[in-house]
């Protein structure tokens, strides 16, 4: 059998950089054999990390996202690393949007390493990781980083223009506070129709909100709709996108799914969004946990046709009880019209090109029974 001809190590930065970014995760031995990492091998991992997230932000990946698909798509070493890389990165930048660094908050640790010495070497002590060992794992991170396509712009990235601000008014944390509190009542009640009562609550109380809010706003140069991205979990993400479809709908919300990275994009006014995810998350709890007790619901086309069949009853659950609040302000149609239009004006700018896909049903018992169970989830009290 022939041998495959090895070149020289890498010896400078450059050379490391080409190697690493070329490297699969079993090659980390060659580039480091030894007890230490070599300088210009850190010095060279670092640069790359920054280049490789750089780009991932610029290209419209946000802390959380960049988190999630870390979540689904690397081991706990290499999604560490590839946080710890995007807080370097911010850290280069005076001026961060608030909503990005709030994200980057909530899912790393931020800066613990100090600045004087290459982060990889750092890194691998604190996991207490042999030098091969942090290569792969930081391989492996670029690897992913390496995959990621562009996605709409939601928030500016940090160093770059701001470009046309979207609507970032204060959420009112005191109303999200009721319906929050609502929601978790639901998810724990043994009581269908409790159940079933608070979630109807909870959107009527999101839907009063708005008209109050509408109604405050409505002599008020009107803001530019916002949005933001609900990563779902695997499986029947699909199904479950359907799901946020048509809550959003029902909040004066605009959504689309990207079946790619399993996470769906809703633009709308920030009080509307927030809304949004908050009974979106409600009620895919209580489908799953509907979903799993029912006793016929082991097959994968059941769960499925479940989850279709309870996402279009609870559609048209919040669309009556939307229209019934609405029905009492009769006066604020004008402008709810008007809102409409500046959420699908903002949405057909985002994405141009949406194309509609439907959902295959393969079990008439499972969609009775997404369909039963949507009748008895809560919505609020």
């Amino acid at each position: 059998m022939g041998k495959v001809p090895v070149g020289p190590p890498p010896t400078t930065v450059e050379e490391f950089g080409d190697a690493l970014l070329a490297a699969a995760p079993g090659d980390a031995r060659r580039l480091a054999p030894g007890f230490t990492l070599p300088a210009e091998l850190a010095s060279a991992a670092d640069l790359i990390a920054r280049q490789l997230i750089g780009r991932a932000c610029r290209g419209g990946w946000l802390p959380a996202d960049l988190h999630q698909a870390a979540r689904r798509r690397l081991d706990e070493f290499a999604g560490s690393y590839l946080l710890d890389t995007l807080v370097a990165y911010a850290g280069q930048f005076a001026v961060v949007h608030p909503d990005w660094q709030a994200q980057l908050d909530a899912v790393s640790t931020g800066r613990w390493w100090t600045t004087t010495e290459p982060h990889l070497p750092q890194w691998a002590a604190k996991h207490i990781l042999t030098p091969s060992e942090a290569v792969a794992a930081a391989i492996e991170a670029f690897g992913l980083l390496k995959t990621l396509p562009p996605v709409t712009v939601v928030l500016p990235a940090p160093g770059t223009a701001p470009g046309r601000p979207a609507g970032h008014h204060a959420v009112d944390e005191k109303k999200l506070g009721r319906v929050r509190a609502l929601l978790a009542k639901a998810e724990s009640s043994t009581y269908p129709e409790e159940a079933e009562a608070l979630s109807a609550k909870a959107q009527e109380l999101m839907t009063r909100h708005a008209l109050d809010r509408v109604l405050v706003e409505a002599d008020e140069v009107p803001e530019r709709p916002a949005a933001r991205r609900i990563w779902l979990d695997t499986p029947y993400t699909d199904a479950k996108s359907l799901l946020v479809h048509v809550v959003a709908k029902a909040n004066r919300c605009r959504a689309v799914f990207d079946p790619r990275w399993e996470f769906v994009t809703a633009v709308g006014d920030e009080d509307d969004l927030a809304a949004v995810e908050l009974l979106t998350t409600s009620l895919l709890v209580q489908a799953t946990r509907a979903m799993i007790a029912d006793p016929a619901g082991r097959s994968r086309p059941f769960r499925k046709s479940f989850l279709v069949s309870y996402a279009t009853r609870i559609g048209e659950r919040l669309e009556r009880a939307t229209e019934a609040t609405i029905a009492e302000s009769p006066e604020l149609l004008p402008v709810l019209a008007s809102h409409e239009k500046q959420v699908a004006a903002a949405f057909t700018e985002l994405f141009p090109e949406v194309v509609n896909k439907s959902v295959t049903v393969r079990s008439h018992e499972g969609w009775g029974a997404g369909r039963a169970a949507a009748d008895r989830a809560r919505l609020g009290e």
